[in-house]
């Protein structure tokens, strides 16, 4: 049984798969991807993926209000996608703040660039405490 961590990863390379698939208009089902990471289903993953895919539009406006010199979409899929699950997790899920602020930052410092890392660190930070504590 994978961790909660694992999962998260999971999650952002299914993410990051669907952007893909989206750009090229490949024919795809969400299962399908979910299932070439993941050989048993998992809840918490369907969830997310499902409530962030939902949620899309609304998590890049916030993203975006909080981004300084950058957009959602200028940043690569792979950061899209760690600071999509960050701010869902957030806004949407009763994980606690800590927890998806620090799970998001370990799976940036696995993938991006320590630039990168600080700046959805500040994102997730202004989030919490401009829209989540208020």
């Amino acid at each position: 049984m994978k961790n909660r961590s694992e999962l998260r990863e999971i999650i952002m390379k299914v993410l990051y798969q669907i952007d893909i698939y989206n750009d090229a208009s490949v024919d795809y089902k969400i299962e399908d991807v979910i299932s070439e990471q993941l050989e048993i289903e998992n809840s918490f993953v369907n969830e997310t993926i499902d409530g962030i895919l939902e949620n899309k539009d609304k998590i890049y406006k916030l993203a975006n209000k909080y981004l300084k010199d950058w957009k959602m979409n200028r940043l690569n899929k792979v950061d899209q996608a760690i600071l999509s699950i960050g701010i869902y997790e957030l806004m949407y899920t009763d994980t606690p703040s800590v927890v998806s602020i620090n799970e998001a930052i370990e799976l940036s410092k696995k993938y991006s660039e320590d630039a990168v890392t600080k700046m959805i660190n500040g994102v997730l930070d202004k989030i919490y405490h401009e829209e989540v504590k208020q």
